[in-house]
């Protein structure tokens, strides 16, 4: 007697579902119909991780928009110029360059030996990097690299007057 292949388990969401257990071995089948009654069914699991993901978006909006609202405003007290480059990365640009000169001033100033002459002396460098491709590549950088970064920027990261550039 050949042992079966298919079994019908009642789910723990209260579906019952005929599933084809042929592709395991056959004394590995029991053991898994009897995991199986213990998940959701196929549907009910892929609504619950859909549900989730709807959620997870919604939660990162919120959190995109709050920081992009920070941002802003930041850039608006401190007199920053506005960012260059395609409008798919401008806020992007505003949110990481705002992260990273808030954290170079903590590093340097705050939990460092910089006064605010030294201070004062970076914030002119940075406002002078409008490309707002250079702030999201420097995303990740630590907030006290940020001086030798911005010893790096080339001409191609910094702003300019001249429409024809």
């Amino acid at each position: 007697m050949a042992v079966r292949t298919t079994w019908t388990v009642q789910h723990s969401c209260g579906h019952e579902v005929v599933h084809d257990l042929s592709d395991r071995p056959a004394d590995r089948r029991a053991g898994f119909a009897r995991w199986l009654a213990g998940k959701d069914c196929t549907d009910c699991w892929k609504a619950a991780r859909d549900n989730d993901a709807a959620a997870k978006e919604q939660w990162l909006a919120t959190k995109r928009a709050e920081e992009q609202q920070a941002a802003a405003e930041w850039a608006a007290r401190f007199d920053m110029p506005p960012l260059e480059g395609p409008d798919r990365a401008l806020d992007w640009g505003e949110r990481s360059r705002h992260q990273i000169v808030i954290a170079a001033h903590t590093a340097l100033v705050v939990e460092g030996t910089w006064d605010e002459a030294d201070w004062a002396e970076l914030e002119e460098k940075a406002r002078t990097i409008t490309r707002a491709g250079w702030w999201i590549d420097q995303r990740d950088a630590s907030g006290s690299d940020l001086p030798e970064l911005l010893d790096a920027a080339t001409e191609a990261d910094r702003g300019t007057e001249n429409p024809f550039r």
